[in-house]
């Protein structure tokens, strides 16, 4: 019994079907759906809708600083060796922890940085020729309870000093607990803001919705406020009597963190 032949419509749409352009066809337009829907969903997360506003609070948190970061440098020049070098340095290095420490300075509050040994040449009728070896290297001193003991910094420079420092390169005076006393701060600028929002949707005569998030603006800080000094302190104590005695800074100082929170409108 012979099957019933097909029309030549009926052909030529089922050898479409088996044709390698239209298997193509069909899978552009599934991955070209595909990539719309991720485009919406990734508009809808990254870019969310405008119809959100920004209250802004202010937390201000007062303080004493109550620690000193006194930074000291040691320099040993024209050494006939690099080893003679790196042994006096060593040596005057050496000397100064040992005179902290006698202030009731902790090992572990003194801390190196900044090493350095160098060549240096001397020219004669256009020739260089090594005359000695430098060396170099900072000492970083914490000094703490400075509030309770204000001369203890001034007693830590004066140390440093006869026991073979002979640079100063900075004082830095903040509290230690910086962390805590922004959080505070944070926490005191949520309040601010969360408190000025209900006046100012009533105002606006819009409703708040949930909050959508917050971000933080550090507007004052104590980030190195630094000492100053004479000229002769800095270059190698000098005598100076600035080097040797640092003001604390008078009053209290302030922390101010601005948050901005962002509500959803209704």
């Amino acid at each position: 019994m012979e099957e019933p032949s097909l029309s030549s419509e009926e052909k030529c749409c089922e050898l479409d079907w088996k044709e390698p352009k239209f298997i193509l066809l069909v899978l552009s337009v599934v991955l070209l759906a595909a990539i719309i829907i991720i485009s919406l969903v990734r508009e809808r997360l990254v870019n969310p809708p405008q119809n959100q506003v920004t209250v802004y609070g202010q937390g201000k948190v007062e303080y004493q600083p109550d620690e000193a970061i006194v930074t000291l440098g040691v320099q040993v020049d024209k050494v006939w060796s690099a080893e003679g070098a790196l042994r006096q340095l060593n040596d005057k290095i050496t000397r100064i922890m040992e005179a902290e420490k006698t202030l009731g300075i902790s090992e572990t509050d003194i801390k190196t940085g900044n090493y350095n040994l160098s060549p240096q040449y001397d020219y004669k009728d256009g020739v260089s020729s090594v005359s000695g070896y430098n060396a170099n290297q900072n000492l970083i001193i914490k000094v703490k309870n400075i509030q309770e003991d204000k001369d203890k910094t001034s007693r830590v420079i004066a140390a440093a000093s006869g026991a073979g420092a002979n640079q100063i390169l900075g004082v830095e005076f903040k509290p230690s607990d910086l962390d805590s006393l922004k959080q505070e701060a944070r926490l005191k600028a949520i309040a601010d803001a969360k408190n000025k929002a209900p006046a100012l949707f009533k105002a606006s005569g819009a409703k708040a919705g949930k909050i959508l998030g917050w971000y933080e603006n550090n507007i004052q800080s104590p980030d190195v406020p630094m000492a100053n000094y004479e000229a002769g302190g800095i270059g190698g104590m000098g005598g100076s009597k600035t080097a040797a005695n640092p003001q604390l800074p008078s009053g209290t100082q302030e922390i101010t963190i601005e948050i901005g929170i962002n509500y959803a409108v209704k």
